[in-house]
């Protein structure tokens, strides 16, 4: 049997927590055996927690986004305590992303950095991976990754749409790499380019939802049962058969989040 997983979605969001059984049973039609939810902020991670406890096919992470702000800094012994919940795999998502400065500097983003460092040392403390976003900031992202100790923890670079350079740095650092629906758009060529060389054993694949549906679905609100979709366009790039972008990416999120996917799909919430 085929199964996915969808690696990085956010189901607390407002888009997607009206109907997690409505989701959960897209998720069993179109082969997708887990999901894991991930943490923005501590505000929310209340609510993350409890989705994740919802069903034995839901993992979740704790995390502060590096863009939000005026929300509550999280410490290293919050993140921590956070981690002895089996439920949570991942401390994140964390990193940087200098996109919108909104007249700031780069030295300006500090916060953003101190921010990172912890987390970075939580999830070295709890034994968890790290979720790595980072956006127009990539060698800042590698640098503090690297000051910190990141790769004693390593983790995955979520949502990739860096350059070849960047990828092979995440490698070198132990990270896993993960494609979201992107990698379905006919003008993400550079995007194309990394994906086809890409160890298959470092790979996983997301929908990041609500955002970034994949191609038949375009422009529409993205869920977790549409990471089937990335799964074909990856093969198709790299090609190789569907069912073998599936067994290793769910392999390897097995081995990178220390958990055992369900062999069934069924939408059994509890």
């Amino acid at each position: 049997m085929t199964v996915f997983v969808d690696s990085h979605c956010h189901l607390s969001f407002p888009e997607l927590m009206g109907g997690l059984d409505v989701e959960l049973a897209a998720m069993q039609d179109a082969g997708v055996a887990a999901a894991l939810t991930i943490c923005t902020t501590m505000e929310e991670w209340p609510t993350v927690q409890a989705l994740a406890h919802r069903a034995p096919n839901l993992w979740c992470s704790v995390g502060v986004h590096p863009d939000n702000e005026g929300i509550h800094e999280p410490t290293v012994a919050e993140l921590v305590a956070a981690c002895q919940d089996p439920k949570v795999v991942a401390v994140g998502e964390t990193g940087l992303d200098y996109y919108r400065l909104n007249g700031r500097s780069v030295a300006d983003m500090q916060w953003q950095r101190d921010r990172f460092v912890t987390h970075i040392e939580a999830a070295r403390q709890a034994a968890r991976p790290l979720i790595i976003h980072t956006r127009s900031a990539s060698d800042d992202t590698l640098g503090v990754l690297r000051e910190a100790g990141g790769e004693a923890a390593g983790g995955v670079f979520h949502c990739f749409t860096e350059t070849d350079a960047v990828a092979r740095a995440a490698l070198d650092l132990g990270f896993y790499i993960s494609l979201s629906g992107i990698v379905s758009f006919k003008n993400a060529r550079d995007l194309h380019a990394v994906a086809r060389w890409l160890p298959l054993d470092r790979l996983l694949i997301e929908t990041d939802s609500p955002y970034l549906a994949p191609v038949p679905h375009r422009g529409k609100s993205n869920r977790p049962a549409w990471v089937a979709h990335v799964a074909t366009a990856l093969a198709a790039l790299r090609g190789e058969p569907v069912a073998t972008i599936a067994a290793a990416t769910t392999a390897n999120f097995e081995r990178l989040f220390n958990v055992k996917v369900p062999q069934s799909c069924a939408a059994v919430t509890v």
